[in-house]
């Protein structure tokens, strides 16, 4: 049975190709989905002072953000890049150190491993802005990304190492028919302080908490021996988790 979550996600994506506004990559299904407007919805965050002021910006790997991760890198900000599912951790990519020439090429997810430098969490300069990507959102801040849960587990992991503070800004950009009335929310779900779309620039009024970490109970024994990251983390907590994943 569908979940009210995935019910959500697959109108989305439905109606995103249905009104001819979803872009390659396609289908869009299962994916934080590209559409028309995506530079212009990112136009709108990169004109804010809360981008102008950071030094260095989180960006998700996903297509609708690439203009974003161009745009920091053209305008001399560090980017951090989460590889995909985390697979590789972070990649971290300083403008001063690519040829200008490439800096579009270098924000794209096969340029960013060229260009970029993988580095533990630990090793990242601490990051100013946050900025994601959603299949839906409500205007009071909501979010709900693919299923995988991988932006909360970002979010997570750099808190842990002090990388983020709490309250940190985070942003997406989206299409107008990715904005929704409500959206069933879960204890580590993210919430978001802008929303832009083609047409408008949302910021939300009264963001609701954030989770305070890695909530370890409602994580899986296979997805935290599928990011290294998590398992090392683990490990660390205490001796009981040694016995969890060596048993």
């Amino acid at each position: 049975m569908i979940d009210e979550k995935q019910r959500i996600r697959m109108e989305i994506w439905r109606l995103l190709e249905e009104r001819g506004v979803a872009r390659f990559p396609k289908p869009v299904y299962g994916r934080i989905p590209n559409f028309v407007g995506a530079e212009r919805a990112a136009e709108r965050i990169l004109e804010l002072e809360e981008y102008r002021d950071a030094r260095v910006v989180k960006v998700s790997p996903d297509s609708p953000q690439k203009h974003v991760r161009y745009r920091c890198l053209l305008d001399g900000k560090i980017l951090v890049m989460p590889t995909p599912r985390l697979s590789e951790g972070f990649l971290l990519l300083d403008p001063s150190r690519i040829p200008r020439g490439q800096l579009e090429y270098a924000s794209t997810i096969r340029g960013a491993f060229i260009y970029g430098r993988k580095t533990h969490p630990r090793d990242l300069p601490r990051i100013d802005l946050i900025i994601t990507g959603s299949v839906a959102a409500t205007r009071n801040g909501l979010r709900l990304g693919k299923g995988g849960g991988y932006s909360e587990l970002e979010y997570a992991i750099l808190l842990e190492y002090d990388k983020i503070d709490p309250d940190i800004t985070i942003a997406t950009n989206i299409h107008d028919l990715q904005l929704v009335d409500r959206l069933p929310r879960d204890p580590y779900d993210l919430t978001l302080d802008i929303i832009a779309t083609p047409t408008k620039l949302i910021k939300v009024q009264a963001v609701r908490e954030r989770p305070r970490g890695i909530i370890w109970e409602l994580l899986d024994r296979e997805k935290i021996e599928e990011i290294a990251i998590l398992r090392e983390l683990y490990i660390l907590r205490d001796n009981g988790a040694r016995k969890f994943l060596n048993r």
